[in-house]
C-alpha cells in the first residue's frame, strides 16, 4: 500500500539526515531532521494513526530557515510497536527525541497534533522537556474525556453515544485500501466539509497505513486518558488551535486546555475546519509555529 502522496505540498520531503533515538524502554524511534544545522529548532509530534508524513507541508515550509525534527510515534510509521502503550511511554519517547537531536542548552518550539499534543502534555513535568521547550503549539487535542465528548457519532451525549464511539474508534477491523467510500468516511470523521480532495487523499493514505493492532492498542489509551493535571504543569508559553468542526476533539477540549494552561498565549478556533488542522490549514499552522519561534527562540538567542 502506498502510504504517502508522491507530488504536491503533502509529499514528504527528503530529510537532511535520519537517526534513531532510543527511548527509556529500548524502543528505537525513527527520527528525521530537515533544514540547516544551526537554524532555530522545531520539533513535531504527530497524532494517532499518523506518521512524520502528516507534517509534510510544515516541514517543507519551515525547513528553509529552521531545523525541523519530526519523529514517528511508537508503532507508527517506521518506529516499531511495543508491548505496552501508555501516555508515560509517549513522554519517554519525546524526551528521548529531544535529548538525541538538541544540544544540552538548546531550546525549541514543540508542536503536537492530537496524540502528539497529548504527548507534550504527558511530558510537561519531565526534565528533558523543561530543559528544551521554549514554547509549544497544541493542535486539535484534548486532555481527558476524549471518547465521551467526541461527536463522531451524530447523536445526543450520553452513555450510548460514548459506548458506540468507543467501539468505532477502537475497532480491530482493517481499514483496507483507500477507496472513494473510505475517503468519505475519513473526511466525515476527521476533516471539515470544505476540505479539498488532495487533503483528504493525503490523510487517508497516512491513516490507512497504520497497522490495525497499533490503531486498536492506542485507542484504548486515548479512551482512558486523563492529563488534566499535566496541563497545569505545562509552564512554557502555549498556543492552542482547533477547528470548529472537529468531531474527534471538539472545541470544548481546546477551551478547557486554554483555561487551565499557566501561560496560554492564544486560543485559535478555525471556522469550518475539522481535526486535521495541519493538513487543512497548512499555512496558518506553519505561521503559528514561526511566530512562536520568532518570539520565544530567536529573541532568546539574540539576547544570550
Amino acid at each position: 500500500m502506498t502510504t504517502t502522496v508522491a507530488l504536491g505540498p503533502y509529499a514528504p520531503p527528503a530529510p537532511t539526515r535520519v537517526l534513531t533515538a532510543r527511548s527509556a524502554d529500548g524502543t528505537e524511534l525513527h527520527v528525521e531532521v530537515h533544514g540547516p544545522d544551526h537554524a532555530p529548532a522545531v520539533v513535531l509530534a504527530h497524532g494517532w494513526t499518523c506518521s512524520t508524513a502528516f507534517w509534510a507541508a510544515q516541514i517543507r515550509a519551515l525547513s528553509a530557515d529552521h531545523r525541523v525534527v519530526a519523529y514517528d510515534q511508537r508503532g507508527h510509521g517506521r518506529t516499531p510497536a511495543s508491548p505496552a502503550c501508555t501516555a508515560d511511554l509517549l513522554a519517554d519517547d519525546l524526551e528521548a527525541v529531544l535529548t538525541a537531536t538538541l544540544a544540552p542548552d538548546e531550546k525549541a518550539v514543540i508542536a503536537g497534533h492530537s496524540m502528539g499534543g497529548m504527548t507534550i502534555m504527558a511530558a510537561s513535568a519531565r526534565p528533558a522537556f523543561r530543559d528544551h521547550a521554549a514554547a509549544v503549539l497544541l493542535c486539535s487535542t484534548g486532555s481527558s474525556r476524549l471518547v465521551a465528548e467526541s461527536t463522531v457519532v451524530p447523536m445526543r451525549p450520553g452513555r450510548l453515544r460514548t459506548w458506540l464511539t468507543g467501539h468505532i474508534l477502537g475497532s480491530r477491523a482493517p481499514l483496507g485500501p483507500v477507496t472513494p467510500i473510505a475517503r468519505r468516511i475519513l473526511k466525515y470523521a476527521t476533516m471539515g466539509a470544505g476540505s479539498a480532495p488532495h487533503m483528504v487523499e493525503a490523510c487517508a493514505r497516512i491513516v490507512h497505513a497504520c497497522p490495525r493492532r497499533v490503531r486498536h492498542a492506542w485507542s484504548n489509551v486515548l479512551d482512558l486518558l486523563d492529563l488534566d493535571h499535566a496541563v497545569r504543569e505545562l509552564r512554557v508559553p502555549a498556543a492552542v488551535i482547533v477547528g470548529s468542526a472537529d468531531r474527534m476533539t471538539p472545541p470544548v477540549h481546546a477551551r478547557r486546555i486554554a483555561e487551565a494552561l499557566p501561560h496560554c498565549v492564544g486560543l485559535t478556533e478555525l471556522p469550518g475546519l475539522g481535526h486535521m488542522t495541519p493538513v487543512e490549514a497548512p499555512e496558518l499552522v506553519t505561521g503559528m509555529i514561526r511566530d512562536l519561534v520568532t518570539t520565544h527562540v530567536s529573541m532568546k538567542k539574540e539576547g544570550a
